[in-house]
């Protein structure tokens, strides 16, 4: 049987430049050797710390920036305010104000600069003799029986298909123009993560058998695809109590009518449109209700429509240019979703179609494969073609106390706990993904060249698009087609994503180093020391033809403390300065041999 066991390096005499093994790393294998110690920054003072301070700094007559920052205003507007008067305005008295930590004291009883009404550019009119719709009722998707399944093929926009808007986008929502969003069948889900680990992350397996041709454009390995996530049901329920919209015209259909723009197909040509639609299903599918962070511009609409004196006066606080340092640590501070400002202002009303004209695209969300693409038969299913991602939840604390999700993650995950419930209960379900492929330029794949060495690493749901690369490479045995992965968790027994599922070589190419600290006392490490400790695999690999270091996961943390190791590992086996080890690793991402992918 052909084996890559004799790709691997033999262990060097410098245990630091160790390649790789099967055991789990919690500590350096050796300490680094002593560094001359570094000469004293000079003291720095914290002067500031909010927009008050600035203002007390700069003194008067003051200034007033005008970029335009900060969702409509800037982030420093200084006024002299020697002949303004004050007033103290009764604050709204719920929890969801409260959450906004809004510093809300004296308000000027004359405001400047408050932004005039955004224009309204949708409008939602009535059509004769129309019956609603089926509401939804859960946001997971029903059970399908074979006789009433839905067709889901993909096909041209031309094409007038019929879709059920409970489980899948309206034909006008093209991410993928000319196709629509195909729906995949998601053929299994589990977790993956360990109850007790710090972020929960799930596989799924998703039958694209019947996905068409499309001008030749494939999956590939590393690649990513769109998914059109809702938002959750109970959420698009809950918005529209706020707005006081009756239940009988949710689901009723409308004449949506736009001035100009995308929306509401995301990526569509710019222009005027008429389409046939339910207020529902512009909310479910079309409108981003909880991602992005107030505006001034929404904040603006809501003071026009609040019928409390005082409402309105801390709303349009809020836009003017004396409540600007109040607005930046606002939209700065706890996230906050439409639905949350609608509760801190309850006397606010806005019409459904204005707000609609305030509010972002629901954007589609891009993961990558987890998988080999083109090796995905699976016989017992018929030989359908699956592809494989994974999909770590993004949570993020809500003003009622509990988690909040994010859009994508959070649909995922109810997928898979209606999928796994179903598993447990022994019922056959038919859940199903919006997704199409992905159109973006992912360097992961765009860089994925069949020789040359490669050295993964990743901390993560990062490690996922890895998997595929590494399921390419071993059925080669080629030796220039060796690959090393570097794999970050902070626990082993809870966040080890695929442990076991890289193939038949995974001892010899994968090392796992885990930040919580061993558990016979050893210390925290983390991804970016072990690649110092493998400096000369990196540089070896680096400097290879062909050769490629791929880095995948979080920005913050991971990814800047392995640009930074990676610098490191070039001064020292390149005898270069850090400007000429910076400048290396530039020339690198240029050539497409360092390819970093974080967010």
């Amino acid at each position: 049987m052909p084996t890559t066991s004799h790709c691997i390096p033999e262990e060097p005499n410098a245990p630091k430049s160790a390649v790789p093994s099967l055991s789990y790393s919690s500590s350096s294998d050796e300490p680094d050797e002593p560094q001359p110690p570094r000469p004293r920054r000079a003291s720095t003072v914290l002067i500031s710390q909010n927009a008050a301070d600035v203002q007390r700094l700069i003194g008067e007559p003051g200034t007033k920036l005008i970029e335009k920052c900060c969702g409509g205003g800037c982030c420093m507007a200084i006024t002299n305010n020697d002949k303004l008067t004050f007033e103290r305005v009764p604050l709204p008295d719920n929890d969801a104000y409260r959450a906004l930590q809004l510093n809300v004291g004296l308000i000027p009883t004359s405001l400047s600069g408050i932004p005039e009404l955004p224009p309204k550019t949708i409008s939602l009119l009535p059509i004769k003799n129309d019956t609603p719709s089926e509401p939804t009722t859960d946001s997971a998707v029903p059970v399908a029986s074979n006789t009433d399944s839905i067709d889901f093929t993909p096909r041209a926009a031309t094409e007038n298909h019929e879709v059920d808007t409970k489980i899948h986008p309206p034909n006008f929502v093209q991410p993928h123009p000319p196709y629509n969003v195909y729906s995949a069948r998601i053929f299994s889900a589990r977790e993956l993560t360990k109850p007790g680990a710090e972020k929960r992350t799930y596989h799924f397996d998703l039958d694209v058998t019947d996905y068409p041709e499309e001008l030749g454009v494939d999956f590939k390995v590393g690649g990513a695809i769109g998914v059109s996530a809702p938002n959750e049901a109970s959420t698009v329920d809950e918005l529209l109590d706020l707005l006081l919209v009756p239940r009988f015209q949710r689901d009723r259909k409308v004449l949506l009518k736009t001035e100009s723009g995308r929306w509401p197909t995301v990526w569509g040509d710019e222009q005027a449109r008429e389409l046939i639609t339910t207020r529902r299903d512009l909310l479910t599918w079309c409108s981003d209700i909880q991602s992005y962070p107030p505006t001034k511009p929404l904040l603006r609409l809501l003071a026009e429509y609040a019928t409390n004196p005082d409402e309105k006066k801390i709303l349009l606080y809020l836009c003017s240019g004396e409540g600007q340092g109040v607005f930046c640590d606002f939209r700065t501070g706890p996230h906050v979703t439409i639905n949350q400002l609608l509760h801190a202002f309850p006397s606010s009303k806005p019409p459904l179609d204005h707000l609609l004209s305030q509010l972002q695209t629901l954007m589609p969300r891009f993961y990558s494969l987890s998988n080999d693409p083109h090796e995905s038969c699976v016989p017992a299913a018929g030989c359908s073609r699956l592809i494989e991602i994974a999909v770590t939840v993004h949570e993020t604390p809500n003003w009622r106390g509990g988690p909040r999700t994010g859009v994508g993650s959070g649909f995922f995950e109810r997928q898979a706990q209606a999928f796994i419930a179903a598993e447990a209960a022994g019922q056959k379900v038919d859940l199903r993904i919006p997704m199409f492929k992905g159109l973006m330029a992912n360097p992961l794949a765009r860089e994925f060249v069949s020789d040359g060495p490669m050295l993964l690493i990743g901390a993560g749901v990062g490690v996922a698009p890895f998997r595929g690369f590494v399921q390419r490479r071993l059925k080669n045995a080629n030796c220039a087609n060796k690959v090393w992965v570097l794999q970050g968790v902070r626990d082993s027994l809870l966040d080890e994503l695929y442990s076991g599922e890289w193939g038949v070589h995974e001892s010899e190419v994968k090392k796992v180093v885990q930040s919580r600290g061993g558990r016979g006392g050893g210390g925290k490490k983390y991804v970016q020391d072990e690649v110092r400790a493998q400096a000369d695999l990196v540089w070896r690999i680096i400097n290879s033809l062909d050769g490629r270091v791929f880095v995948c996961g979080s920005s913050k943390g991971m990814g800047e403390g392995v640009e930074s190791a990676l610098v490191e590992v070039a001064m020292k086996k390149g005898n270069l300065s850090k400007d000429e080890a910076t400048e290396f690793w530039g020339l690198k991402k240029e050539a497409g041999q360092y390819i970093a992918e974080t967010w």
